[in-house]
């Protein structure tokens, strides 16, 4: 099986050329108790048998200033697939977009919660963001989402507007499954499905949500595949910010999908990534 895992981050040992500027004014803890620099994350996913991976700007980190990740695809262009962060709400949007884009990197991400950032930022669908949405749907630019399911009604006016965009949600939008099937409280996220565009990033919090209370994996894994479908379904370690190694958190996802049919777990734990972050034609083209 083909594993890509679509959620590591890498932070450097070179605080000097790499200065911190997280989005929200404060370092996450994990970044500081357990950095892991691009050497590491190779190691790490030689050691978990994963033979991609997705580095995520760290935004609690280096804020907007992706050039670390750049570092990550340059020195690794057959292992990485680089996702930098923007401020949406900025003048320059689109120009830092196609400026992150021409340097290697695959798409952008939007940071509206965190650790460092608890609840739904309110700026999520503000009219100032369009211009970065209208690049994104008019180049074909995967957007990649940290949020929550508070903020799924503001997304949902967003892909009315912007219809063609693909997004992938950090952490399953972080749903509150506690209370097991139908899962009524993450009923926003179920109804996503609606929206094509839309994936979901299956990490460890989304599987540690599914543990609470009268929920169960195996049933909330189920439920997702039959509303999404395993083809946008993918998941991500989230490492080094989850606790454990990659291929402690690779056995933790195969053991709760373990239930799914093969096909379908090949996608979740690979084929989902690729397809996701294919390579993007140049403006007037298509994917392929």
């Amino acid at each position: 099986m083909l594993v890509i895992d679509n959620h590591t981050h890498v932070i450097s040992t070179d605080s000097e050329r790499y200065p911190t500027a997280p989005v929200g004014g404060r370092q996450s803890v994990w970044s500081q108790t357990r950095p892991v620099d691009i050497d590491g994350l190779v190691r790490a996913l030689d050691d978990a048998g994963i033979a991609k991976a997705v580095v995520v700007q760290a935004s609690t980190v280096y804020g907007h200033d992706n050039r670390y990740v750049v570092e990550a695809v340059r020195a690794h262009p057959d292992r990485f697939i680089g996702v930098y962060s923007i401020d949406a709400l900025a003048p320059d949007a689109v120009e830092r977009i196609r400026h992150w884009q021409a340097e290697g990197l695959s798409g952008f991400r939007l940071f509206t919660t965190g650790t460092t950032m608890p609840g739904q930022a309110d700026w999520l669908g503000h009219e100032d963001s369009y211009p970065a949405w209208a690049c994104a749907e008019e180049q074909d630019i995967p957007v990649c989402l940290q949020m929550t399911i508070q903020g799924l009604p503001a997304l949902r006016e967003l892909l009315k507007r912007f219809p063609g965009v693909r997004v992938l949600l950090d952490h399953c939008a972080r749903p509150d499954l506690s209370d097991g099937r139908p899962y009524r409280h993450a009923e926003d996220l179920f109804d996503m499905a609606a929206f094509s565009g839309v994936h979901l990033k299956l990490t460890h919090r989304a599987l540690a949500a599914a543990e609470k209370g009268a929920s169960v994996p195996a049933e909330f894994l189920a439920d997702l595949v039959a509303a999404y479908g395993a083809d946008r379904i993918a998941w991500g370690s989230n490492f080094p910010a989850a606790e454990g190694t990659p291929a402690d958190l690779l056995a933790q996802a195969r053991e709760a999908a373990s239930g799914l049919p093969q096909a379908d777990q090949e996608l979740i734990f690979g084929g989902t990534s690729a397809a996701f972050y294919a390579p993007v034609a140049p403006a007037g083209g298509s994917r392929g």
